[in-house]
């Protein structure tokens, strides 16, 4: 069954019921009634043989729908018998659109598509959405703006966002920028409405626009997860190629000789959060002061028993020690994601302050 033929089944009930805020429902929107009232389960299983397209179609609907009407949801689905029609309303939420789709599509489509979903809903104004954008977007995007346009962009942000927007527009743009909005009268309303619409179309390709420092994340994390022999045999040639970039990237990565540098709570955490001879495997070969630290968190009984292990370990292959310390950086991280441990950074620009 397709979106059309829903669409074209519902359109032809000429019911005025069907108002919801006083505007009949369209067919998308009816075609959203009909799988939330088949169900979960039943309403995947239908999804299942729709196109993308028209999976799309429906989810937007379904997101926006809100409390339904019982006689609406009769006209619907009048044709599937008196179980419908007489069960009263029905709810669609973005939390409904998202349960089905995680249940027909890859997790990738699935997050694209409630980014677009999610934009019209969220009831923050544009103002707000674009405020909560990287400073360094936000920057790029000001580059290509006339300064009057500029400056009336940062009257109407955060003044906490522009205080950190402006400088990195550059001392001479900045000065220009605070000048024209130190004297800005009110915008006349066409120009702002202007400005508004020419934003509003902006603003997902802005916030699509990954910064140096994200794009760096990003390779960190794929480089933390590639085999490391493979990584240091092809860490000099990418540091002979890219000889500023790849050394911020490697800065970024997060090793196991960091987990020395977490708290010895969130240490513990890991070490108890991996399984079996995990543990001294991942020590067996580690640099000194990374194993007394790992030792140094234990009990003293537990300190004991690892040294015994280590001690009648004897000889294991690398590939085993890098899997095990693979699996206690996997653990580090799902720790993290969870806000049970911090992990330690290693940007350059976080200090201690006294």
């Amino acid at each position: 069954m397709s979106t059309a033929t829903l669409e074209r089944s519902s359109t032809d009930v000429p019911d005025p019921r069907a108002s919801r805020s006083k505007d009949r429902l369209k067919g998308p929107e009816k075609a959203a009634v009909l799988f939330l009232c088949l169900g979960e389960d039943r309403g995947t299983e239908l999804m299942k043989r729709l196109s993308e397209d028209e999976i799309r179609k429906i989810s937007h609907a379904m997101a926006g729908l809100g409390v339904i009407s019982a006689p609406s949801v009769e006209m619907v689905m009048r044709e599937f018998g008196e179980a419908v029609a007489h069960g009263g309303s029905v709810v669609g939420s973005f939390a409904m659109a998202e349960s089905m789709l995680r249940k027909v599509l890859p997790e990738d489509q699935v997050t694209a598509l409630l980014r677009e979903i999610r934009g019209p809903l969220q009831e923050r104004d544009l103002w707000a959405r674009f405020s909560s954008l990287n400073e360094t977007s936000i920057a790029n995007y000001l580059r290509a703006e006339h300064d009057q346009t500029a400056a009336a962009i940062l009257a109407n942000i955060e003044t906490q966002v522009a205080a950190t927007v402006l400088p990195l527009l550059g001392r001479e743009r900045m000065v220009a920028i605070i000048e024209r909005m130190i004297a800005l009268d009110a915008v006349p309303q066409h120009m702002m409405k202007q400005i508004e619409e020419t934003l509003s179309q902006d603003i997902s390709v802005v916030a699509a626009q990954p910064t140096a420092s994200e794009k760096q994340k990003r390779m960190a994390d794929l480089f933390n997860r590639l085999d490391h022999a493979m990584f240091e045999e092809l860490a000099p040639d990418l540091e002979e190629r890219m000889p500023e970039t790849f050394p911020k990237i490697r800065q970024k990565m997060f090793t196991f000789d960091d987990l020395a540098r977490l708290d010895v709570q969130g240490l513990v955490r890991v070490m108890r959060g991996v399984e079996g001879n995990t543990l001294p495997l991942a020590l067996k070969g580690a640099k000194p002061d990374v194993l007394e630290y790992f030792s140094a968190a234990l009990p003293q009984r537990s300190r004991d028993m690892l040294q015994d292990e280590l001690s009648t370990m004897g000889a294991v292959r690398s590939s085993e020690v890098r899997a095990a310390q693979a699996a206690m950086l996997e653990c580090a991280r799902a720790l993290a994601a969870d806000d049970v441990i911090v992990l330690p950074t290693n940007s350059e620009d976080e200090f201690l302050v006294e």
